[in-house]
């Protein structure tokens, strides 16, 4: 069967080739183009059309860094169908390290955007016709907000029995059922029958080692299940658990915030998380859990303000013992292990 070529920006990529291709947005008042980086590889093999993206938000990194060991990585070959890695989406936030646009907009609150619109709008609307529109899936790569740290989880519409499926592929032990936000990149692509993942783990700011290397595995996992690569091993597989419900719990008083907790731990509730004290020393107030569940999310920062959230506990039917103990096997395991590729 004859491949079509794809048009992206303007170039042709013919099956066969792989290319490099620039997108341009806009000119900035600095007489400089704002263009955002693609790599497109497109086999002459029939296969879905994928894309992975990172920095939407222009503060987490951990993405970047993905997408650029899955380029590197020699033994990485994409067998079947089109794949298009786009590192930095939010440019101009990368090179300020900041979540948001000069607009102070955030991206991920743009779409589905306007050629015509503010810059976050035209960004979004060219993201969103040039690469989303063509493929039938992405894997979109996060982290947590600066000074907050996330365990690696994917977050996507489990109801959707095939991005279920890939969801499980990815290889992480913590899915979170999450609503559809408004003027997301999610909206925007389930309107277009794309369906998405979304990647959350470690902290803005930060490259985290295991985050990205479950990252990279996660993303060859998911083009091995679709059957755009082939692998000759896998890593130890975990047992995926649903979490259908998650809540913050937030700091009951303002001061110094000392955690008792880490991201992973298995909590009841009223174990306690964190302490909460003065400048002089005493404690103030104790922060406990609202409900039994697993951390997969948390402040950094050693001070807090009264109502700040801090600690962003899943909620699991299955008992939870179980889910923090493949949670640990995940992060031994990505020390060492990964998966091998034909």
């Amino acid at each position: 069967m004859l491949v079509p070529d794809i048009s992206i920006g303007g170039c042709v990529i013919k099956a066969g080739q792989t290319r490099q291709v620039r997108l341009e947005v806009a000119k900035l008042y600095t007489d400089t183009n704002f263009s955002v980086p693609v790599h497109v590889i497109h086999t002459r093999k029939p296969g879905p059309k994928v894309f992975v993206s990172a920095a939407i938000h222009g503060d987490e990194l951990n993405g970047i860094e993905i997408i650029r060991r899955l380029i590197n990585l020699k033994t990485f070959k994409v067998t079947a169908g089109t794949l298009i890695l786009v590192p930095m989406v939010n440019v101009y936030g990368v090179l300020y390290q900041s979540r948001y646009l000069p607009d102070r907009r955030d991206l991920n609150r743009s779409f589905p955007g306007s050629p015509k619109g503010s810059l976050a709008s035209r960004l979004a609307h060219m993201f969103l016709t040039e690469i989303v529109s063509l493929c039938e899936c992405g894997i979109d790569l996060h982290t947590g907000a600066i000074h907050r740290s996330n365990l690696p989880q994917i977050r996507a519409n489990l109801m959707d029995t095939e991005t279920l499926s890939l969801a499980k592929a990815f290889g992480v032990p913590v899915l979170l059922n999450a609503n559809i936000r408004d003027q997301s990149l999610r909206q925007s692509a389930e309107e277009h029958n794309t369906r998405i993942l979304l990647y959350e783990a470690g902290e803005a700011l930060r490259f985290d080692e295991v985050s990205i290397r479950a990252g990279v595995n996660g993303v060859i996992n998911v083009l091995a299940k679709l059957g755009m690569v082939r692998l000759r091993r896998k890593v130890k597989s975990f047992t995926p658990y649903i979490a259908n419900k998650s809540s913050w719990v937030r700091a009951n008083a303002s001061g110094i915030f000392n955690s008792l907790k880490k991201l992973g731990d298995q909590v009841d509730k009223g174990t306690p998380l964190a302490t909460i004290g003065s400048p002089f020393g005493e404690i103030i107030a104790l922060v406990k859990a609202a409900q039994a569940g697993i951390i997969i999310g948390k402040q950094n920062i050693p001070l807090v303000q009264e109502g700040e959230a801090v600690f962003h506990i899943a909620f699991f039917s299955e008992p939870d013992n179980d889910v923090a103990e493949d949670i640990g096997m995940m992060q031994e395991a990505l020390q060492t292990e990964s998966p091998v590729l034909e």
